[in-house]
């Protein structure tokens, strides 16, 4: 017995140095200590006048609020997983006239009999629309779900980088599904790296068409006798009622899958000991149905037709339209295919201890006729060891695509066509401030939770055709400890 005692404390001990020994020898820092928890809440909003929605004029209000949980799990010392989990609410003036004829107006009158009683009758008026007011319809407002994860593998010298994701997102018309992976390779004494990314999402519409098209579709030629549009008067341009609206440009789309693949490439290096520069190249290629179901287009050989009140057809295409709505001509057509090619650089250069500037510009071009420049500036502040500042600007600039042209200026006879503004040609400038507290150590405390940093931004965009918006964000990361 005394033998086998001292055999279990050999054994012990022999095990306990072997694992000391490769303990000492196989030390690494993990890529992730411990692990952490984003929040993150933004908020936006924007105005303008080119709704595509309806045919490129009308109200752009839109708010939406959207909130993050981003949960970084350390699996081992070289294995990151990474789960992403997203909703975003929004409410939209414009895409609520997908169906612009959901308010009725009404009138009471009041009458007295030969008894003297009082009696009141309501009436109820023709459907009306304006593309200047949200509608009444279930469209103006929807919420996007999304969720994500992504594992990461360093190898043990933290020299090869490979990981993988995946990407699931869902709202009222859209199903997105993607997927992907990377691979980032650091030389020279990590001076140099260079990183591979490619990507594939297999998207899926329910498409859903403005009102009066869809009526069409569903019931033909005869769709003004049934339907919703039973006993509506249509008006022409001069008010009267008319039975010649034909929308025979029209047709359902027949493939409703968007798939959008993508591949990337880039390089960086540290130049000097305050320089370090990073170039990038992406390839994009997205096919199936590109175009938006429910965005109108009219075009200028064909009559207007309206629904509504007569007196505001001729300020339909200013704010006191206050009630008339004018009937698409057709939807949105754009070719199924799409090649895109971003090439750019990042610069940033080391100042001094208390501030660092972040410089970017990328070159942008497609094969529908679309040419970008984007330039933009950040300069981090350090105000203190926890504090710093992040003013910025953001120039950019296009050209318009092939298939644009404005509210009635398309042509019947044309093969492509959109008064989407998002494919116009504009210039934007974005300004912006953000304030970020940094804590290493994360001895703020909530529960198991440990305040590593707290970040703040808030930024104005204005376009040149009238399009401005607000954006707000907030995020918090943690650690658990």
């Amino acid at each position: 017995m005394k033998k086998i005692l001292i055999a279990i404390v050999v054994l012990i001990n022999f095990t306990a140095f072997a694992q000391e020994k490769e303990t000492a020898t196989t030390f690494k820092k993990r890529v992730l200590e411990n692990t952490e928890v984003d929040f993150l809440l933004s908020y936006y909003n924007q105005d303008g006048t080119h709704s595509p929605v309806s045919g490129g004029i009308g109200s752009e209000k839109l708010t939406d609020i959207a909130s993050n949980i981003v949960v970084a799990v350390p699996i081992n010392d070289d294995d990151v997983l990474t789960f992403d989990v997203g909703i975003s609410t929004y409410t939209s003036a414009s895409s609520s006239n997908i169906n612009p004829f959901n308010s009725n107006k009404s009138s009471t009158s009041t009458s007295s009999g030969a008894s003297g009683k009082t009696t009141s009758t309501t009436v109820s008026s023709a459907p009306y629309g304006t593309p200047w007011q949200a509608s009444s319809g279930a469209s103006k407002s929807d919420q996007l779900a999304s969720v994500s994860a992504n594992y990461s593998h360093s190898s043990d010298n933290r020299n090869n980088l490979w990981n993988a994701d995946i990407a699931v997102s869902n709202e009222f018309d859209y199903t997105s599904f993607g997927f992907g992976g990377g691979y980032t390779k650091l030389f020279n004494e990590k001076n140099t790296e260079i990183s591979l990314k490619a990507n594939a999402y297999l998207d899926q519409w329910r498409p859903i068409y403005p009102t009066e098209l869809h009526e069409y579709a569903t019931y033909g030629a005869n769709f003004q006798n049934q339907g919703y549009l039973t006993g509506v008067t249509i008006m022409d341009r001069y008010g009267n009622k008319s039975t010649n609206y034909l929308p025979s440009a029209f047709a359902p789309y027949t493939n409703s899958n968007r798939n959008s693949y993508s591949a990337s490439i880039s390089f960086s290096q540290i130049m000097t000991k305050k320089i370090q520069l990073s170039i990038f190249m992406d390839l994009l290629k997205q096919e199936g149905l590109l175009a938006t179901p429910y965005q109108r287009v009219y075009f200028a050989d064909k009559a207007n037709y309206y629904i509504g009140q007569a007196q505001y057809i001729p300020v339909y295409g200013s704010y006191e339209n206050k009630g008339v709505y004018q009937l698409a001509d057709d939807k949105e057509r754009l070719p199924s295919t799409r090649f895109k090619i971003p090439i750019g650089a990042r610069l940033n250069f080391y100042i001094n201890e208390y501030v660092v500037a972040r410089a970017y510009y990328r070159y942008y071009q497609d094969n529908w006729g679309i040419q970008a420049h984007t330039a933009s500036i950040e300069l981090p502040i350090k105000i203190n060891s926890k504090f710093t500042a992040y003013p910025m600007y953001r120039y950019y600039t296009q050209t318009a695509s092939d298939y644009f042209a404005p509210y009635e200026q398309h042509l019947s006879t044309e093969k492509y066509y959109t008064s989407d503004y998002d494919l116009s040609k504009f210039v934007s400038n974005q300004y912006g401030l953000g304030f970020t507290y940094t804590d290493i150590f994360a001895r703020a405390r909530i529960f198991v939770l440990g305040l590593k940093s707290i970040d703040l931004r808030l930024n104005h965009y204005q376009r040149s055709d009238g399009l401005s918006a607000n954006i707000a964000s907030f995020g918090f990361k943690f650690e658990v400890q």
